[in-house]
């Protein structure tokens, strides 16, 4: 009976992590789309993308070290002896992993900054590319693909075919969806890539029936996200302005990043940027032990993908509702609609497939 148990809660476990992804993902894209366009009371104005990014990011970090220390989940991690202490490392694959991993705490965090972009809109975009690679991944790591992960793959691709529609339909002077700018275009290229190759690490080392070697998988990983990412800012923020003049782009990015280092302080949404970098680190958290479920890509990534975009629209409301902000619109909320018949997908076949198995099992006994 006990044995039964740990197999039916491994089975749901997927489900509990989406839902704290959706969870957190809806408090993380809200407030940074706020915070971004100077929304909140007491902000003296905008605050960029790259602005947000060196507190959140040391946010992240200290959330990170606080869950999996809470957790108890450092036992799991590679551990070397150094002066007589046993000290937890990721290995060279994990450590390469988690630096694609900060690339996507970035580019995420980012995409929520651009202007003319909904925060549903551009999730549509993102999270569909990371859904069309989903069966490449599989078909290069030799893994099977059942027939209701396809179904819930296309669905979710329509969803993102339904959002494009909006400016297909569009009349020449009406006024435009979204407009997607090279540097946002430029964030969604490394998102994928980024995720591209994180995923081929995921199923080549981890995604197993040993859950201690993915908790491995998933300790080290993150023990290099958040901490790369932020010495990377601390690089390019202290010692950057020294060697780059502003006034051309990369010298404005440079400038941008110690602002969020040194005069962020100074402005009333900081607290907010506090709690991007939380809800950050928990949309990392449970959205990497969604990936890490042991089951072909093709099922994860659109379990991850489908909470995220409902997320994304929940938190679209939340900002037309709280700062009179604009609404989905009518092809936005029918992408999350197909969406929510993705997950259906995903969710009964598999528990048809379960009863009817055990039933087989009990009539052979």
């Amino acid at each position: 009976m006990r044995s039964s148990w740990k197999d039916l809660l491994r089975e749901w476990s997927i489900w509990a992590f989406a839902f704290g992804y959706f969870a957190a993902y809806i408090p993380y894209s809200s407030t940074t789309k706020a915070v971004s366009k100077g929304l909140l009371d007491g902000q003296d104005g905008p605050i960029s993308g790259f602005s947000l990014l060196p507190l959140s990011v040391a946010a992240s970090v200290v959330g990170m070290l606080i869950f999996i220390t809470a957790m108890g989940w450092w036992k799991y991690a590679t551990h070397s002896t150094i002066a007589g202490r046993s000290l937890p490392h990721p290995t060279q694959v994990t450590a390469v992993s988690g630096m694609l991993t900060a690339g996507i705490i970035v580019t995420t965090t980012l995409a929520y900054t651009f202007k003319g972009v909904s925060i549903v809109f551009v999730m549509l975009l993102m999270r569909g590319g990371v859904l069309i690679i989903a069966p490449v991944i599989d078909a290069l790591t030799g893994r099977s693909t059942r027939w209701f992960s396809w179904v819930g793959l296309l669905l979710s691709l329509g969803a993102l075919v339904v959002a494009f529609s909006e400016a297909w339909v569009s009349a020449p002077g009406d006024a435009k969806p979204y407009e997607i700018t090279v540097v946002c275009a430029i964030d969604i290229v490394l998102y994928l890539s980024c995720y591209f190759f994180r995923l081929r690490f995921m199923s080549n080392k981890a995604k197993s029936d040993d859950n201690d070697a993915n908790l491995r998988y998933f300790v080290e990983e993150q023990m290099i996200a958040s901490p790369a990412m932020l010495l990377v800012l601390a690089v390019l923020g202290l010692l950057g302005p020294a060697v780059l003049d502003p006034g051309t782009p990369v010298g404005d990015i440079v400038q941008a990043v110690r602002w969020g280092f040194v005069d962020v302080w100074s402005n009333a949404a900081w607290p907010y940027v506090i709690f991007i970098g939380v809800c950050s680190q928990f949309t990392g958290i449970f959205g990497g032990l969604v990936l890490l479920d042991k089951r072909e890509n093709t099922y994860s990534v659109p379990v991850n993908r489908c909470s995220s975009i409902l997320a994304g629209v929940v938190a679209t409301y939340v900002v037309y509702w709280t700062f009179d902000q604009r609404e989905p619109s009518v092809y936005q909320l029918t992408g999350a609609a197909m969406i929510v018949t993705a997950i259906l997908f995903l969710t009964i076949p598999p528990m048809m497939q379960k009863a009817r198995a055990q039933r087989l099992t009990t009539a052979n006994a």
